[in-house]
Protein backbone atom coordinates (compact mmCIF):
# COMPACT_ATOMS: atom_id res chain seq x y z
CA UNK A 1 0.00 0.00 0.00
CA UNK A 2 1.22 3.56 -0.81
CA UNK A 3 -0.59 6.98 0.04
CA UNK A 4 -1.97 7.57 -3.84
CA UNK A 5 -3.04 3.46 -4.08
CA UNK A 6 -6.54 3.90 -4.52
CA UNK A 7 -8.67 2.57 -1.78
CA UNK A 8 -11.95 -0.04 -2.72
CA UNK A 9 -14.85 0.15 0.30
CA UNK A 10 -17.68 -1.60 -0.91
CA UNK A 11 -18.74 0.31 -3.91
CA UNK A 12 -16.94 3.19 -3.37
CA UNK A 13 -13.45 3.71 -4.62
CA UNK A 14 -11.26 6.51 -3.42
CA UNK A 15 -8.62 7.74 -5.71
CA UNK A 16 -6.41 7.81 -2.93
CA UNK A 17 -5.92 7.60 0.99
CA UNK A 18 -5.76 11.67 1.90
CA UNK A 19 -9.16 12.47 3.81
CA UNK A 20 -10.34 15.88 4.95
CA UNK A 21 -10.90 15.11 8.36
CA UNK A 22 -14.04 16.76 10.23
CA UNK A 23 -13.49 20.51 11.16
CA UNK A 24 -16.02 22.04 12.57
CA UNK A 25 -16.17 25.84 10.76
CA UNK A 26 -18.78 27.32 13.12
CA UNK A 27 -19.86 29.01 9.90
CA UNK A 28 -23.88 27.94 9.45
CA UNK A 29 -27.42 29.42 10.24
CA UNK A 30 -29.79 27.51 11.82
CA UNK A 31 -27.84 24.27 10.68
CA UNK A 32 -27.98 25.34 6.99
CA UNK A 33 -24.24 24.99 5.00
CA UNK A 34 -23.29 28.22 2.79
CA UNK A 35 -21.11 29.31 0.49
CA UNK A 36 -18.30 29.18 2.86
CA UNK A 37 -18.90 25.36 3.13
CA UNK A 38 -18.84 24.85 -0.84
CA UNK A 39 -15.76 26.93 -1.30
CA UNK A 40 -14.15 25.51 2.07
CA UNK A 41 -14.93 21.95 1.41
CA UNK A 42 -14.77 22.02 -2.56
CA UNK A 43 -11.15 23.43 -2.70
CA UNK A 44 -9.49 20.35 -1.09
CA UNK A 45 -11.87 18.45 -3.44
CA UNK A 46 -9.91 20.26 -6.42
CA UNK A 47 -7.21 20.24 -4.15
CA UNK A 48 -6.89 16.31 -5.00
CA UNK A 49 -7.73 14.66 -1.65
CA UNK A 50 -9.59 10.69 -2.07
CA UNK A 51 -12.16 11.78 0.24
CA UNK A 52 -13.93 15.03 1.91
CA UNK A 53 -15.83 14.58 4.98
CA UNK A 54 -17.47 17.42 6.45
CA UNK A 55 -17.49 18.66 9.60
CA UNK A 56 -19.90 17.29 12.76
CA UNK A 57 -23.22 17.68 11.51
CA UNK A 58 -25.92 17.58 14.05
CA UNK A 59 -28.86 15.00 14.07
CA UNK A 60 -30.93 17.42 16.05
CA UNK A 61 -30.75 21.21 16.96
CA UNK A 62 -30.26 20.46 20.62
CA UNK A 63 -27.10 18.28 19.21
CA UNK A 64 -25.31 21.12 18.04
CA UNK A 65 -22.37 22.14 19.69
CA UNK A 66 -23.05 25.92 18.68
CA UNK A 67 -25.40 27.96 16.82
CA UNK A 68 -22.70 28.18 13.86
CA UNK A 69 -22.94 24.22 13.33
CA UNK A 70 -24.09 22.61 10.37
CA UNK A 71 -27.11 20.29 10.29
CA UNK A 72 -28.88 17.63 8.88
CA UNK A 73 -32.49 16.92 10.51
CA UNK A 74 -34.73 19.20 8.46
CA UNK A 75 -34.89 19.34 4.31
CA UNK A 76 -33.99 22.82 4.23
CA UNK A 77 -30.31 21.22 4.96
CA UNK A 78 -30.44 18.46 2.99
CA UNK A 79 -31.01 20.63 -0.16
CA UNK A 80 -28.71 23.38 0.98
CA UNK A 81 -26.06 19.96 1.19
CA UNK A 82 -26.79 19.34 -2.31
CA UNK A 83 -25.07 21.53 -4.61
CA UNK A 84 -21.92 20.87 -2.14
CA UNK A 85 -21.87 17.08 -2.54
CA UNK A 86 -22.05 17.60 -6.12
CA UNK A 87 -19.70 19.77 -6.58
CA UNK A 88 -17.16 17.98 -4.15
CA UNK A 89 -18.00 14.86 -6.50
CA UNK A 90 -17.76 16.48 -9.58
CA UNK A 91 -13.70 16.98 -8.52
CA UNK A 92 -13.14 13.53 -8.82
CA UNK A 93 -13.33 13.40 -4.71
CA UNK A 94 -16.06 11.41 -2.39
CA UNK A 95 -17.48 13.20 -0.27
CA UNK A 96 -18.87 11.53 3.19
CA UNK A 97 -20.97 13.30 6.44
CA UNK A 98 -20.16 13.16 10.01
CA UNK A 99 -22.92 12.48 12.04
CA UNK A 100 -23.22 13.91 15.18
CA UNK A 101 -24.78 14.80 18.98
CA UNK A 102 -22.88 17.14 21.23
CA UNK A 103 -24.52 15.93 24.23
CA UNK A 104 -23.01 17.54 27.66
CA UNK A 105 -20.67 20.12 24.96
CA UNK A 106 -23.68 21.12 23.89
CA UNK A 107 -24.80 24.70 23.70
CA UNK A 108 -21.68 26.24 23.77
CA UNK A 109 -20.15 29.94 22.18
CA UNK A 110 -18.40 29.41 18.97
CA UNK A 111 -14.48 29.32 19.47
CA UNK A 112 -12.98 32.83 18.84
CA UNK A 113 -16.23 33.57 21.50
CA UNK A 114 -14.48 32.28 24.34
CA UNK A 115 -15.97 28.24 23.27
CA UNK A 116 -17.62 28.44 26.80
CA UNK A 117 -21.14 27.52 27.33
CA UNK A 118 -23.58 29.66 25.81
CA UNK A 119 -24.59 32.34 28.79
CA UNK A 120 -28.50 33.23 29.71
CA UNK A 121 -28.59 36.19 26.86
CA UNK A 122 -26.82 34.02 24.16
CA UNK A 123 -30.10 31.77 23.45
CA UNK A 124 -29.09 28.59 25.05
CA UNK A 125 -30.90 25.19 25.15
CA UNK A 126 -30.92 22.23 27.23
CA UNK A 127 -28.26 20.11 27.20
CA UNK A 128 -28.61 16.11 27.60
CA UNK A 129 -25.58 13.24 28.79
CA UNK A 130 -25.83 9.77 29.73
CA UNK A 131 -25.11 10.71 33.81
CA UNK A 132 -26.45 14.75 35.24
CA UNK A 133 -22.57 15.47 35.46
CA UNK A 134 -21.11 18.76 33.64
CA UNK A 135 -18.31 18.71 30.78
CA UNK A 136 -16.55 20.68 33.58
CA UNK A 137 -16.87 23.75 36.53
CA UNK A 138 -19.18 26.36 34.83
CA UNK A 139 -20.95 24.61 32.22
CA UNK A 140 -24.52 23.77 32.13
CA UNK A 141 -25.97 20.43 34.01
CA UNK A 142 -26.86 17.98 31.43
CA UNK A 143 -30.09 16.21 31.99
CA UNK A 144 -29.36 12.54 32.13
CA UNK A 145 -31.13 10.80 29.20
CA UNK A 146 -34.11 8.30 29.80
CA UNK A 147 -35.18 5.46 28.13
CA UNK A 148 -37.39 7.74 25.70
CA UNK A 149 -34.95 10.56 25.25
CA UNK A 150 -32.04 7.39 24.01
CA UNK A 151 -34.63 5.79 21.55
CA UNK A 152 -35.09 9.36 20.37
CA UNK A 153 -31.25 10.20 20.03
CA UNK A 154 -30.91 6.57 17.82
CA UNK A 155 -33.94 7.40 15.63
CA UNK A 156 -32.27 11.04 14.82
CA UNK A 157 -29.10 9.15 14.00
CA UNK A 158 -31.62 6.72 11.61
CA UNK A 159 -33.75 9.66 10.14
CA UNK A 160 -29.94 11.59 9.85
CA UNK A 161 -28.48 8.70 7.74
CA UNK A 162 -31.46 8.91 5.20
CA UNK A 163 -31.12 12.56 5.12
CA UNK A 164 -27.56 12.28 4.16
CA UNK A 165 -28.11 9.88 1.16
CA UNK A 166 -30.95 12.12 -0.04
CA UNK A 167 -28.06 14.68 0.20
CA UNK A 168 -25.80 13.27 -1.98
CA UNK A 169 -23.11 12.19 0.56
CA UNK A 170 -21.50 8.94 -0.03
CA UNK A 171 -19.97 7.69 3.02
CA UNK A 172 -21.80 8.15 6.81
CA UNK A 173 -19.14 8.86 9.83
CA UNK A 174 -20.48 8.02 13.16
CA UNK A 175 -19.16 10.31 15.65
CA UNK A 176 -18.26 8.56 18.89
CA UNK A 177 -15.02 10.68 19.91
CA UNK A 178 -13.65 13.74 21.65
CA UNK A 179 -15.80 14.17 23.96
CA UNK A 180 -19.49 14.17 22.48
CA UNK A 181 -22.43 11.96 23.28
CA UNK A 182 -21.71 9.02 21.98
CA UNK A 183 -17.89 8.99 23.62
CA UNK A 184 -19.72 10.14 26.76
CA UNK A 185 -21.30 6.92 26.64
CA UNK A 186 -18.20 4.79 25.89
CA UNK A 187 -15.97 6.35 28.87
CA UNK A 188 -16.71 5.70 32.70
CA UNK A 189 -15.27 9.22 33.53
CA UNK A 190 -19.12 10.20 32.47
CA UNK A 191 -21.47 7.71 32.05
CA UNK A 192 -22.39 7.02 35.89
CA UNK A 193 -25.37 4.46 35.02
CA UNK A 194 -26.44 1.51 36.59
CA UNK A 195 -28.89 0.21 34.19
CA UNK A 196 -28.54 -1.32 30.81
CA UNK A 197 -27.16 1.82 28.93
CA UNK A 198 -24.29 1.72 31.36
CA UNK A 199 -21.93 -0.07 33.73
CA UNK A 200 -19.46 -2.90 31.82
CA UNK A 201 -18.41 -2.11 28.78
CA UNK A 202 -21.51 -3.73 27.46
CA UNK A 203 -23.91 -1.14 28.29
CA UNK A 204 -21.57 1.46 27.91
CA UNK A 205 -21.13 0.21 24.04
CA UNK A 206 -24.87 -0.17 24.02
CA UNK A 207 -26.00 2.93 22.44
CA UNK A 208 -23.03 3.30 20.04
CA UNK A 209 -23.74 0.02 18.86
CA UNK A 210 -27.37 0.60 18.35
CA UNK A 211 -26.75 4.26 16.20
CA UNK A 212 -24.35 2.05 14.09
CA UNK A 213 -27.21 -1.00 13.70
CA UNK A 214 -30.45 1.76 12.91
CA UNK A 215 -28.09 3.38 10.04
CA UNK A 216 -26.77 0.50 8.14
CA UNK A 217 -30.62 -0.04 8.09
CA UNK A 218 -31.14 2.99 6.49
CA UNK A 219 -27.61 3.40 4.54
CA UNK A 220 -27.10 1.72 1.35
CA UNK A 221 -25.22 -1.71 1.83
CA UNK A 222 -22.82 -0.61 -0.83
CA UNK A 223 -21.69 2.76 0.51
CA UNK A 224 -19.06 2.47 3.60
CA UNK A 225 -20.11 3.45 7.21
CA UNK A 226 -17.25 5.15 9.21
CA UNK A 227 -17.20 5.61 13.31
CA UNK A 228 -14.64 7.91 14.39
CA UNK A 229 -13.29 6.76 18.44
CA UNK A 230 -11.06 8.56 20.55
CA UNK A 231 -8.89 5.88 21.32
CA UNK A 232 -8.32 7.13 24.94
CA UNK A 233 -9.59 9.64 27.30
CA UNK A 234 -5.47 10.18 29.02
CA UNK A 235 -6.64 9.77 32.01
CA UNK A 236 -6.54 6.69 34.27
CA UNK A 237 -10.24 4.96 34.67
CA UNK A 238 -11.13 6.49 31.62
CA UNK A 239 -11.70 5.31 28.04
CA UNK A 240 -8.50 3.18 26.80
CA UNK A 241 -7.33 1.66 23.69
CA UNK A 242 -7.81 -1.91 25.48
CA UNK A 243 -11.47 -1.12 25.37
CA UNK A 244 -10.98 0.37 21.88
CA UNK A 245 -9.60 -2.80 20.16
CA UNK A 246 -12.88 -4.27 22.04
CA UNK A 247 -15.31 -2.24 20.45
CA UNK A 248 -13.91 -2.08 16.77
CA UNK A 249 -14.27 -5.74 16.99
CA UNK A 250 -18.02 -5.19 17.92
CA UNK A 251 -18.05 -2.16 14.99
CA UNK A 252 -17.00 -4.51 12.71
CA UNK A 253 -19.14 -7.47 13.08
CA UNK A 254 -22.08 -4.44 12.71
CA UNK A 255 -20.61 -3.63 8.99
CA UNK A 256 -18.92 -0.86 10.17
CA UNK A 257 -16.13 -0.31 7.18
CA UNK A 258 -13.16 1.45 9.10
CA UNK A 259 -12.49 3.05 12.49
CA UNK A 260 -11.13 7.03 12.30
CA UNK A 261 -9.17 6.73 14.86
CA UNK A 262 -8.37 10.04 17.16
CA UNK A 263 -8.31 10.17 21.29
CA UNK A 264 -9.38 12.79 24.56
CA UNK A 265 -11.81 15.56 24.24
CA UNK A 266 -14.25 14.00 27.09
CA UNK A 267 -12.13 15.72 29.74
CA UNK A 268 -11.11 19.43 29.92
CA UNK A 269 -7.95 18.53 31.81
CA UNK A 270 -6.16 15.14 30.23
CA UNK A 271 -2.56 15.54 29.73
CA UNK A 272 -2.20 14.95 26.11
CA UNK A 273 1.49 14.19 24.78
CA UNK A 274 0.71 15.81 21.21
CA UNK A 275 3.15 15.43 18.72
CA UNK A 276 3.60 14.47 15.02
CA UNK A 277 1.73 11.22 14.61
CA UNK A 278 1.03 10.85 18.14
CA UNK A 279 -1.96 8.98 17.72
CA UNK A 280 -0.92 7.02 14.77
CA UNK A 281 0.35 4.09 17.17
CA UNK A 282 -3.36 3.48 18.04
CA UNK A 283 -4.78 3.42 15.15
CA UNK A 284 -2.64 0.72 13.95
CA UNK A 285 -2.96 -1.30 17.21
CA UNK A 286 -6.90 -1.24 16.43
CA UNK A 287 -5.99 -2.21 12.60
CA UNK A 288 -4.12 -5.35 13.32
CA UNK A 289 -6.21 -6.60 16.69
CA UNK A 290 -9.40 -6.20 15.70
CA UNK A 291 -8.93 -6.82 12.18
CA UNK A 292 -11.12 -3.78 10.80
CA UNK A 293 -9.72 -0.67 8.51
CA UNK A 294 -8.25 2.11 10.54
CA UNK A 295 -7.69 5.49 9.53
CA UNK A 296 -4.90 7.80 11.29
CA UNK A 297 -4.79 11.49 12.23
CA UNK A 298 -3.18 14.08 14.54
CA UNK A 299 -0.70 16.43 13.11
CA UNK A 300 0.09 14.35 10.27
CA UNK A 301 1.93 16.83 8.19
CA UNK A 302 4.12 16.37 5.18
CA UNK A 303 4.03 13.90 2.80
CA UNK A 304 6.65 11.41 3.43
CA UNK A 305 5.39 11.03 6.89
CA UNK A 306 1.68 10.57 5.73
CA UNK A 307 3.34 8.06 2.92
CA UNK A 308 4.74 6.07 5.74
CA UNK A 309 1.40 5.49 7.24
CA UNK A 310 -0.14 3.31 4.99
CA UNK A 311 3.38 1.57 3.85
CA UNK A 312 3.78 0.55 6.90
CA UNK A 313 0.36 -0.72 7.40
CA UNK A 314 -0.50 1.38 10.30
CA UNK A 315 -3.69 2.65 8.80
CA UNK A 316 -5.48 2.56 5.34
CA UNK A 317 -5.95 6.45 5.22
CA UNK A 318 -4.34 9.49 6.74
CA UNK A 319 -7.06 11.97 7.79
CA UNK A 320 -5.50 15.60 7.62
CA UNK A 321 -6.84 18.74 9.15
CA UNK A 322 -4.93 21.07 9.86
CA UNK A 323 -2.47 21.06 7.30
CA UNK A 324 -5.19 20.85 4.76
CA UNK A 325 -6.23 24.42 5.96
CA UNK A 326 -2.79 25.57 5.51
CA UNK A 327 -2.09 24.22 1.90
CA UNK A 328 -5.61 22.92 0.43
CA UNK A 329 -3.52 21.21 -2.24
CA UNK A 330 -1.22 19.13 0.36
CA UNK A 331 -2.02 16.06 -2.16
CA UNK A 332 -0.80 17.79 -5.43
CA UNK A 333 2.54 18.60 -3.33
CA UNK A 334 2.82 15.80 -1.62
CA UNK A 335 2.39 13.59 -5.06
CA UNK A 336 5.40 15.79 -6.73
CA UNK A 337 7.51 14.99 -3.69
CA UNK A 338 7.08 11.39 -3.95
CA UNK A 339 7.07 11.21 -7.82
CA UNK A 340 4.15 10.49 -8.23
CA UNK A 341 1.74 12.17 -10.86
CA UNK A 342 -1.91 12.91 -10.78
CA UNK A 343 -4.49 14.34 -13.22
CA UNK A 344 -5.39 18.19 -12.57
CA UNK A 345 -8.13 19.64 -13.46
CA UNK A 346 -8.05 20.74 -16.89
CA UNK A 347 -8.51 24.51 -15.66
CA UNK A 348 -5.04 24.35 -13.86
CA UNK A 349 -3.07 22.10 -16.58
CA UNK A 350 -1.32 24.99 -17.93
CA UNK A 351 0.24 25.17 -14.23
CA UNK A 352 2.08 21.68 -14.81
Amino acid sequence: MSLFEPLQQRGLRLRNRIVVSPMCEYSATDGLPNHWHLVHLGSRAVGGVGLVITEATAVSAEGRISHGDTGIWNDAQVAAWQPITAFIRSQGAHVGVQLAHAGRKASAQLPWQGGGPLGKDESPWPTVAPSARPFDEGWHVPAELDEAGIEAVIEAFRIAAGRAAAAGFELVEIHAAHGYLLHQFLSPLSNHRTDRWGGDLEGRTRLLREVVRAVREVWPETLPVWVRLSATDWTDGGWDDTMSVELSRMLKALGVDLVDVSSGGNVPHAKIPAGPGYQVPFASRIRHEAGIATGAVGMIIDSAQADAVIREGAADVVLLARELLRDPYFPRRAASELGVTIQAPVQYKRAW
